[in-house]
């Protein structure tokens, strides 16, 4: 009786050894880590990346929890993508580091891309990039296994234009034109005061030939900003280029473009007269102005008054270069 009463003593003390052992080799697989760790970074910043990712490896496998070193599992995944190169795609050892890089960047996003740690949740979310980046058609040409990646950066953070963005051009880039435009959309529902939104809507119907949805977001960005010079001059540029490029355009219809083009530089130089860059351009208008202009003394004093304009942005480049009126 007396053995069996000293039992649970007995495992007690066996199980506080063990639990003693198992916290000492928790400690040493931590310090080895850590300097494993503390190793590849340093290799890694002198672009050793075979070094660092063999350093990232062992500093993992030492302890593949330790939040001090979770950050390594991005650094390994760069590691092995700043090793591969697409001249040599096809190759067996080539292509195995493009891999390695992605099981990397995923194992990276899940474990950062929630982290409290402002820094880890950056990379988390770098690694998310990379990720959508090695399915681009330079490296694995995989733009199915990209989407949900994107969609996954979006639920991460909604306010991000940037995913939208991503997402957009990946449906652009497929064809998808319907939920592309809607992912742009959706960036203007989230941010709507962010400038990078209007412009990258734009842009997407610039390209898909819907001039008149084009400068409705031009607009729009410039009713957000309307001390801002810039955002006038910029819908100028879109009405010369187009009055400029498209030989389809009826005569009334080109020099429809070119009076609102110049009607928006003029904002903008209202707002900043010394603005060398409107001057040009309100230079190149009055220019398409005079090619359409059947009154010979007028074609003359719009020549004229474009060639002024030149010349005084020219003079203000000149009096930037040399640091005057900084």
């Amino acid at each position: 009786m007396r053995c069996l009463a000293g039992a649970p003593r007995i495992l007690a003390a066996m199980l506080a050894l063990v639990t003693m052992s198992a916290a000492g080799c928790a400690k040493v697989g931590m310090l080895k880590a850590m300097k494993a760790y503390k190793a590849a970074n340093q290799a890694y910043q002198q672009q050793d990346y075979k070094k660092s990712a063999q350093l990232y490896e062992e500093a993992i496998a030492a302890s593949p929890d330790d939040p001090n070193i979770l950050p390594a599992y991005f650094f390994l995944g760069n590691s092995f993508d700043n090793q591969y190169k697409p001249s040599k795609k096809g190759e067996a050892e080539n292509d195995a580091y493009l891999q390695k890089a992605v099981d990397n960047y995923t194992k990276a996003a899940e474990k950062l891309a929630t982290s409290d740690n402002p820094d880890h949740k950056k990379l988390g979310k770098l690694a998310l990039e990379y990720l959508v980046a090695a399915y681009g058609s330079d490296k694995l040409n995989d733009p199915g296994k990209a989407e949900p990646v994107l969609q996954k950066m979006i639920q991460t953070d909604p306010s991000d234009p940037a995913n939208y963005f991503a997402l957009a051009n990946l449906y652009e880039q497929a064809g998808a034109y319907e939920p592309a435009e809607q992912m742009l959309l959706k960036a203007k529902e989230v941010r709507p005061s962010d400038s990078a939104v209007y412009m990258t809507l734009a842009g997407y119907y610039n390209r898909q030939g819907q001039f008149d949805k084009t400068i409705d977001a031009l607009e729009q960005r410039a009713a957000k900003e309307p001390n801002n010079p810039e955002a006038y001059y910029t819908i100028s540029t879109f009405y010369w280029d187009k009055a400029f490029r498209d030989a389809r355009l009826r005569d009334a219809e080109k020099k429809d473009f070119v009076t609102k083009g110049i009607q928006a530089v003029d904002h903008a130089l209202q707002i900043k007269p010394d603005y060398a860059e409107a001057l040009v351009y309100k230079g190149l208008l009055l220019r398409l102005e005079a090619n359409m202009e059947k009154d010979r003394d007028r074609q003359q004093n719009l020549l004229k008054e474009a060639d002024k304009l030149r010349d005084k942005a020219n003079e203000l480049r000149k009096q930037k270069a040399a640091g005057i009126g900084d």
